[in-house]
């Protein structure tokens, strides 16, 4: 190939650089530049990975050096849509990946759901982690237990965050704010509901664990909610994962083990249950929630149906929701209002009616696949996308205009590079990993900084 192909990748988080390393690292060797509304790069690695999950975060020592080390420039802090739209990007690459994420998260359709004191989780999150988006959120802490509705890896992680000990805590790189923040919390205790039964918990069995060993933090389950129904029964023994067995396994051992004296805190997992309504004059004061039963569909996948009649109610004074994540369009650019992704064929971004392929536009990561999977998850899904656009990479049209793109003021890698220096610098004298900068304008400010 004589030519040199330009590829866009719009997206730095984890699924936008494995597939900027892979372009990279492939014979075809296209220039590669990654777009980034935030400042920084890396995006759920920084801002989703929990703090007290440190060596998970030692993946961004290898995304700077397949991602930036390998030649790929970083445009941070522009964002397509509003700074660059797709059009532009089309006038000047060749092709241009979608891996933007999901941004949104789902609601719960629930009577009050939004007073104060209910959250997405996800926001939650992003306080701890230091997202500039969600740096005011400032969340209502000064009530003795909270209730998590959904039982995957997000409401472990925000769990162990809200019970762990502030001194363990002190020694990751959560936000500073959120550590001033939880050394006034007063929560005891914390309840997730799952809507589905034990042995549908979404956990990694390896999060579940965790939440059975923390220091000073009693995990309690029912010996009552680790049975199982009819339904999950049958389907454990013909379908179920391994995940899936190892968890009933480890709910049932929490189930049947001691109380824990001299706890300072509790998680209390409890399933087969649904929100009903939220309570509360001015704030959330007590969630109420519905039992359900599990049954299959006509097509066999297991349901949880909301029972009519008697509910529960629960006095808590945050409720943080965890149900899921939603992608929003991209003006330009085909979008499924159904399964909010971009409607793809292995990568290949297709006419949503049609079907036909738009050329040289392509998907990875969440916007492709829909919000599943974990972290390396990712990098599969990556190299499936790469690999489209490798065997198209001769045919791609060329764009009409040469050279760069004009762009608004940016943070490029080495911009990032002293911000890191300026954060994990921070955070040695206090022996911590890194001191996070929160704001916008403080990165921009350290992105400025000579070398």
């Amino acid at each position: 190939m004589s030519r040199r192909t330009r590829v866009a990748v719009v997206g730095a988080g984890p699924a936008g650089a494995y597939a900027a390393a892979q372009l990279r690292a492939s014979r075809a060797r296209p220039d590669v530049d990654v777009f980034e509304r935030l400042p920084t790069p890396w995006g759920l690695l920084r801002g989703g990975v929990a703090p007290d999950h440190q060596e998970i975060k030692a993946l961004a020592d290898t995304f700077e050096a397949e991602v930036f080390g390998r030649g790929c420039r970083f445009f941070g802090g522009v964002e397509v849509g509003t700074d660059v739209h797709h059009a532009d990007l089309m006038r000047h690459y060749h092709a241009v990946v979608y891996a933007v994420g999901a941004r949104s998260d789902k609601t719960l359709g629930i009577e009050n759901e939004h007073l104060p004191g209910s959250l997405p989780a996800t926001d939650f999150v992003g306080w701890f982690n230091g997202h500039p988006d969600r740096r005011d959120l400032d969340p209502l802490l000064d009530v003795r237990r909270a209730v998590i509705i959904g039982n995957g890896n997000v409401a472990a992680d925000v769990a162990r965050i809200l019970t762990r000990s502030v001194d363990e805590l002190a020694r990751t790189d959560i936000a500073d704010h959120a550590l001033a923040a939880l050394r006034e919390s007063r929560i005891e205790e914390v309840v997730v509901l799952g809507r589905r039964g034990p042995a549908q918990a979404a956990f990694t069995s390896a999060e579940l664990r965790e939440l059975g060993h923390m220091d000073g933090v009693e995990l309690r389950v029912a010996p009552e909610e680790a049975e199982l129904d009819l339904v999950s029964t049958e389907w454990l023994d013909e379908e179920g994962t391994f995940t899936a067995r190892r968890n009933v396994k480890l709910l049932r051992e929490f189930a049947a083990a001691a109380p824990q004296a001299g706890a300072r805190a509790r998680i209390v997992l409890r399933f087969l249950r649904s929100p009903v309504a939220l309570h509360g004059a001015s704030r959330v004061e007590s969630i109420e929630i519905a039992r359900n039963v599990l049954s299959r569909d006509e097509a066999g996948t297991i349901r949880a149906r909301t029972l009519d009649g008697e509910t529960e109610t629960i006095e808590c004074g945050l409720v943080l929701r965890s149900v899921g994540y939603r992608a929003v369009p991209l003006p330009g650019v085909p979008f499924d209002e159904r399964n909010y992704v971009l409607p793809n064929d292995r990568g290949r971004v297709v006419d949503g009616d049609t079907r036909a392929v738009v050329p040289g536009v392509y998907a990875v990561g969440w916007i492709k696949r829909g919000p599943t999977g974990i972290l390396g998850t990712n990098k599969r899904d990556a190299e499936e996308t790469v690999a489209r656009l490798l065997e198209d990479i001769d045919t791609l049209p060329d764009p009409p205009e040469a050279g760069d793109l004009p762009l608004p003021d940016h943070v490029s890698a080495d911009g990032w590079r002293a911000i890191d220096t300026t954060e994990t610098s921070a955070g040695e004298a206090l022996d911590r990993p890194r001191v996070k900068l929160t704001t916008v304008d403080e990165l921009v400010d350290a992105a400025r900084q000579p070398a």
